[in-house]
């Protein structure tokens, strides 16, 4: 399937998920407001660590590999039940550790222990939420694209229904716990249709650990922890020195900035997973790779730009429609974070490739790079600039990234596949 029909498909679940998004939006600004908004950032982004861990990070693993083993079953089936078992052993220790700590981790996240109950729901959950990223690895290495948008689309009518009813009735507190609990209850929907599909059997997904897959899903471990760490670590800590130098409800605008952000630019991010990181992993030859490559820039980086320039026109109409006026501050926000909006995907194109390569040792390092860049560079603009300094330092850190991306690419072309890095130029 090429980049255009993987787009249109990809782009049915993402314009439905955009439009959960945004109506979650809505509902958490009228609901919550500025200050519960950082807050629901912040339990996010604790979610996010923890189901890294307790799933040993090995998804994107299963996706490159599923997708580079192709039509053997034998092969497919040790990597498969290697995945499943791990993720079953970390989940249910994970949980345990999760509610035995979920005081601290309700301090660590919020400051206090008011909402370690949520810790406690999500705990519950946590081997289902893990099962159907699993699934979802597996549907996109094997290619079935319809499956995965289907399953996706379930996902997001889930978040919408139970975060709104959750939120309304329960306030801050619901939302939270319905943050813990969608995709956890996602995993009957995409359970439900990977059990129609020929290759598939539940019994493949459990059993004996084996040796070498488990190696080789220990380099896209180690790159996904490290992801897993920077990025929720990095805007906690933004949100904290916004928090504490500007104020709470100035951590919860730029909250409210960068979910819009990450909403418009579904189609672009969900594209690179789902097409990108398989396509780039089957890809052998230079030539291949970079008209793949080019080819990604051509058709991607411009719906970007245009996409990033109606945001940035409509902001105060956006403002009023997916938020309250009490959000109104953030729209100083808007220009820098477009731009740093283009300047991330641009990176991301190339990123994927050093991803889908296995490049561990180089991701990690640029990674953490890039981590501590954001924070140093927010910190900075932020007593120069105000609340406008953290769309400053995101759009110039991805500039930053995006360069070391084309040096660290020239440099693979050139010794890894050892030809003139000027065939790439």
């Amino acid at each position: 399937m090429n980049l255009i029909k993987t787009s249109f498909l990809n782009g049915i679940a993402v314009a439905i998920k955009m439009l959960t998004l945004l109506g979650l939006n809505k509902v958490l600004a009228v609901y919550v407001g500025p200050t519960g908004y950082a807050a629901v950032g912040q339990f996010q982004n604790a979610v996010q660590m923890l189901t890294m861990f307790a799933s040993g990070a090995i998804n994107t693993g299963v996706t490159k590999y599923t997708a580079e083993i192709g039509e053997d079953p034998g092969r497919l089936h040790t990597l498969w039940r290697t995945a499943g078992t791990i993720v079953i052993i970390g989940s249910i220790t994970a949980a345990v550790l999760i509610v035995i700590f979920s005081g601290p981790l309700s301090i660590w996240a919020f400051g206090h222990d008011d909402f370690s109950g949520v810790f406690i729901v999500f705990a519950a959950t946590l081997i289902l939420f893990n099962l159907n990223t699993l699934l979802l690895a597996v549907l996109n290495g094997k290619k079935e694209i319809l499956l995965y948008v289907i399953a996706n689309i379930g996902g997001s009518i889930f978040s919408l229904i139970i975060t709104s009813i959750m939120a309304i009735y329960f306030g801050l507190y619901g939302a939270l716990a319905a943050f813990a609990v969608y995709q956890s209850l996602s995993f009957f929907v995409t359970f439900l249709l990977c059990r129609r599909a020929d290759w598939f059997a539940a019994s493949y997904f459990f059993g004996a650990i084996d040796k070498k897959t488990l190696k080789d899903l220990g380099k896209f471990t180690a790159m996904a922890l490290t992801s897993a760490v920077c990025m929720p670590v990095t805007t906690m800590l933004i949100r904290q020195d916004l928090g504490d130098s500007l104020g709470w409800e100035a951590a919860g605008y730029w909250e409210a900035m960068w979910r819009l952000s990450s909403a418009y630019l579904l189609l672009v991010t969900t594209t690179l997973s789902v097409y990108y990181l398989p396509r780039l992993s089957e890809l052998k030859g230079v030539a291949e790779l970079t008209s793949e490559i080019m080819k990604g820039y051509k058709v991607i980086i411009p719906l970007t730009i245009m996409a990033g320039g109606v945001i940035y026109f409509l902001k105060d109409f956006l403002i009023q429609l997916l938020f309250t006026a009490d959000f109104a501050p953030m729209r100083e926000l808007f220009g820098w974070q477009m731009v740093g909006d283009t300047l991330k995907i641009g990176s991301w194109i190339l990123a994927y490739l050093i991803l889908g390569k296995a490049m561990y040792k180089t991701f990690i390092v640029t990674e953490i790079f890039a981590a501590v860049s954001f924070v140093l560079l927010s910190a900075f603009f932020v007593s120069v600039f105000g609340l406008r300094g953290v769309a400053i330092a995101y759009a110039l850190n991805y500039a930053l990234y995006w360069a070391i991306m084309v040096g660290c690419t020239l440099y693979y072309f050139k010794k890894v596949c050892l030809v003139p890095s000027s065939a790439v130029v």
